[in-house]
């Protein structure tokens, strides 16, 4: 199953979400709270989404490592 296109999606939110921590550590501004509101029920559900993404990445490793043997 070719599942490229999940892939670039689920990396970008994860990427996005990177962002969103290194503006909360450098700057102290959560965008997503600015955004969408301080815990929100949205706020939230991008969170879980974000969080939801970082886990399906860890099956990357075990792509990579076969793709690159």
């Amino acid at each position: 199953m070719n599942s490229k296109g999940l892939d670039y999606t689920i990396l970008t939110i994860a990427i996005i979400g990177a962002i969103n921590w290194g503006l909360v550590g450098f700057f102290k501004l959560d965008l997503v709270a600015f955004l969408f509101g301080q815990m929100t029920i949205l706020s939230r559900i991008v969170y879980a989404t974000v969080g939801l993404c970082g886990l399906y990445l860890i099956s990357m490793y075990g792509r990579v490592r076969d793709i690159v043997q």
